[in-house]
């Protein structure tokens, strides 16, 4: 029987049916080394119990109210997630597209409420930062762009680990307001980007007055051995993203903010149906 999923995905002919620690079962019964963990999600492998009996309690109170209202969890989740990063303000999505899709937007509010009609935003060669028309314009992968034009507008690209192109861009472009980058490029092949070039890109958007936003949907929550990856290159972003491990296989993504960053969106202005609510948090 023809599957009714639309085929955006060339899946191999396996089927798991469950798992433990870092392996899974199919339903022919052989064991896999999960090596994929779940594109970099199952930070915890799969069955974890504690994950496991967090999940069954919640689901047994409440799964979800909407945003109009207070949830206790999200507001302690985003206390651990701002006490743990440096950051002052938190808002939750489903994924990583969209907590990178809230640091644009924040990013193009600060320039607009600068006086810029059209902000941009320099970006890297070989980013990847999600999939929705944004996220995928700010991506430095033509052949996962092609056929979607036109591109949303407002991105800049430069080559990774090059001070001197950024310092270019600078001097050449007054609508800029935002640097975005991951500290280690994952999609296009594990590319670390050099602690002493970011440490000069924060120098050279304070001296701009840029924000530096930094996306660390996967490097993020504990995978480079700090619990985020700028932690250990001697600087602090004003914008920060994660998701993936966030969660363990749970839908969640977090955009996070700090200082001059962490007041521009307002009620109103960005917002999620599912975002944050009382199963994910």
């Amino acid at each position: 029987m023809m599957s009714a999923l639309m085929q955006t995905y060339a899946r191999l002919p396996v089927t798991f049916s469950h798992g433990e620690g870092v392996y899974l079962f199919d339903t022919e019964g052989r064991r896999y080394l999960d090596g994929i963990s779940g594109i970099g999600v199952n930070g915890l492998g799969h069955g974890h119990a504690a994950v496991t009996a967090a999940i069954r309690d919640q689901a047994d109170k409440l799964l979800h109210t909407s945003n109009l209202y207070r949830i206790e969890g999200q507001e302690e989740l985003a206390n651990a997630l701002t006490r743990v990063s440096g950051m002052d303000t938190c808002f939750f999505g489903n994924s990583g597209a969209e907590a990178n899709e809230a640091a644009i937007k924040l990013a193009r509010l600060y320039g607009h409420e600068r006086g810029i009609k059209k902000p941009a935003i320099i970006v890297l060669e070989g980013a990847f930062h999600g999939r929705t028309l944004a996220t995928l314009s700010a991506t430095g992968n033509r052949k996962i762009q092609a056929g979607f034009e036109p591109l949303v507008a407002g991105f800049i690209r430069a080559p990774r680990n090059d001070i001197e192109a950024v310092r270019q861009i600078a001097g050449n472009n007054p609508d800029v307001v935002a640097f975005l980058a991951e500290p280690i490029q994952g999609e296009s092949g594990v590319y670390p980007l050099d602690a002493q070039y970011l440490r000069e890109v924060r120098e050279l958007c304070d001296a701009q007055d840029w924000l530096l936003m930094l996306d660390e949907v996967q490097t993020g929550n504990g995978r480079t051995g700090n619990y985020f990856a700028y932690q250990g290159m001697g600087f602090v972003p004003d914008v920060v993203t994660t998701a993936k491990g966030l969660g363990n296989g749970v839908p969640i993504g977090a955009c996070l903010s700090r200082g001059k960053a962490a007041g521009i969106l307002g009620a109103g202005q960005h917002g999620s149906t599912y975002g944050g609510n009382p199963l994910v948090c």
